[in-house]
């Protein structure tokens, strides 16, 4: 498995944009993206600078994408 990056919240949406996922409301200091596929998935993602490791990977996970999926979209 491929180390993580450290990636700011902003980065993080554009990267699952380009995997399908589109904008759907921003709460606050959070951003929602939902994915229209067969399930519908719904990632919401901190606009923080910095992410933490372990909720870049929460975010990975609830995405459906697997980490190496995730960097190559990088």
């Amino acid at each position: 498995m491929p180390k993580l990056p450290t990636l700011s919240g902003i980065k993080v949406v554009k990267v699952l944009t380009r995997s399908g996922f589109s904008i759907d409301q921003q709460i606050r200091s959070h951003i929602i993206l939902r994915h229209e596929g067969s399930p519908v998935r719904t990632v919401s993602v901190p606009k923080h600078k910095e992410l933490k490791t372990g909720t870049l990977k929460g975010i990975i996970k609830q995405s459906g994408l697997t980490v190496e999926e995730f960097v190559e979209l990088l």
